[in-house]
């Protein structure tokens, strides 16, 4: 890790970064003042443990999945080491089975500091990045900075599968029903996939809205597409982050519906320069899951 000019004297000291550890998400800085600082300070990375929510849902042990959270953080600067401003944007992967994750706005915070940080180039943001998110987070990240050279090779694409919205359904609840998600047993099984642009979650501090796209792959007896669809909008008014949302309608589905195999992914659209994705899975030959930002990200 190298920060290539002497810190300057007028700015903050520079903090060692944040312990992997259980905090309180009330405790975070979402829904508080905050002061932007403008200058590298690692201990702003805000770390929440995976497990209390886990614990909730009843996961314990090894997990029923593994999967990524990946982040794509589209406001990403520094100073060379001329004084210069240098852009790129910064995607994140985040295995499913570290300990914790990172809360959103203190990762905002986190790259808000660099934007006045001289620094030796690209490579040195990288092994910033790597080794201060990988601590926060306790579990080894990868990442990686596209620089504007390479804006121009970034794609869009939309979630493949059957579109469930397409059904003329009457909602009456908006708190996620695990009772609505069934399949049928006496028929065949499928291999389907299918997505909804219907996912909103709120967050789980502040109640601000989380809009999402939402695929879902099986193996196994067909399941029911009005409750299944009917399930995902009862996320409406339900609180928490996105990845915890990911593992809940995994969790529900496999619980309910008993497939052979399933994997879940949503993309959220950005809030505050960044958006996070979760994928979860248990095919035994899933490969992760393309990058590709949608029309609403």
């Amino acid at each position: 890790m190298t920060i290539a000019s002497p810190p300057d004297p007028r700015s903050p000291p520079v903090s060692t970064p944040a312990l992997a550890s259980a905090l309180d998400p009330s405790a975070s800085p979402l829904g508080k003042a905050s002061a932007y600082l403008s200058h590298y300070d690692a201990s702003l990375l805000y770390p929440i443990a995976r497990q209390t929510k886990r614990d909730e849902l009843g996961i314990t042990g090894t997990l029923p999945f593994f999967g990524i959270d990946i982040w794509n953080a589209y406001e990403v600067s520094w100073l060379n080491l001329r004084g210069k401003p240098q852009i790129a944007i910064a995607t994140v992967m985040v295995p499913a089975d570290s300990p914790n994750i990172v809360e959103s706005k203190s990762f905002k915070l986190y790259l808000n500091a660099l934007n006045q940080t001289r620094l030796a180039g690209s490579d040195a943001v990288l092994d910033l990045l790597r080794t201060d998110l990988s601590s926060a987070i306790g579990a080894p990240v990868q990442v990686s900075l596209t620089l504007p050279d390479g804006f121009e090779r970034l794609r869009m694409g939309e979630l493949e599968g059957l579109l469930l919205d397409r059904l003329d359904i009457e909602v009456t609840g908006y708190l996620p029903d695990a009772d609505l998600l069934h399949a049928d047993h006496s028929e065949a099984p499928v291999d389907e996939t299918l997505i909804s642009h219907l996912l909103k979650s709120n967050c789980l501090v502040t109640g601000q809205p989380d809009w999402g796209s939402v695929q879902i792959r099986y193996v196994g007896a067909p399941i029911n597409q009005e409750g299944l669809l009917k399930y995902l909008i009862g996320f409406r008014e339900h609180h928490e982050f996105h990845e915890q949302c990911v593992e809940r309608i995994f969790m529900d589905i496999m619980r309910q519906c008993k497939p052979q195999k399933l994997a879940v992914y949503a993309r959220y659209t950005r809030r505050g320069g960044l958006d996070i994705n979760p994928w979860r899975s248990n095919f035994s030959t899933g490969q992760k899951p393309p990058n590709s930002r949608n029309a609403r990200q």
